[in-house]
């Protein structure tokens, strides 16, 4: 399954470390913007699955670092879906800097969670009607 999305984020100073670089942390908010980038491109946002008493916590994250983003850095962030979600959902990421160096491979994976209940709830039917017809598209 290909859908995917890219999203550009430049590096502010107070995202990096005393050396300069971006410090490691920040990485899960990028890849979070990637995530927001993704669920609009599919014709939803967080907040419209909040109000529809849906929850998205992450339950695993794996980030592999492979060299540094830096102040002023413009990054590139490819967010792409992994498989067809069921209970969660999986993404994989690569962060690049703007000369295509890879800066860091990373996977999240994220519950379905019914906010009413604090229960693992399928994903909604909506949501993977929009993933088959991305991964129709071939996007």
């Amino acid at each position: 399954m290909l859908c995917k999305t890219t999203t550009k984020i430049r590096v502010r100073y107070g995202e990096t470390d005393q050396m300069g670089f971006v410090y490691y942390g920040n990485y899960a908010l990028y890849l979070e913007q990637g995530r927001t980038d993704w669920l609009r491109k599919m014709g939803f946002s967080y907040k419209e699955l909040e109000a529809q008493n849906i929850l998205l916590p992450v339950t695993q994250f794996s980030i592999n670092y492979h060299a540094p983003g830096k102040y002023d850095d413009l990054l590139e962030i490819e967010t792409t879906l992994v498989n067809k979600p069921g209970i969660k959902i999986q993404f994989s990421y690569v962060v690049w800097n703007e000369e295509k160096k890879q800066l860091i491979t990373a996977e999240t994976t994220l519950a379905f969670v019914d906010k009413k209940t604090m229960k693992i709830t399928p994903a909604p039917e909506y949501l993977i009607e929009a993933i088959e017809k991305c991964a129709d598209l071939g996007h």
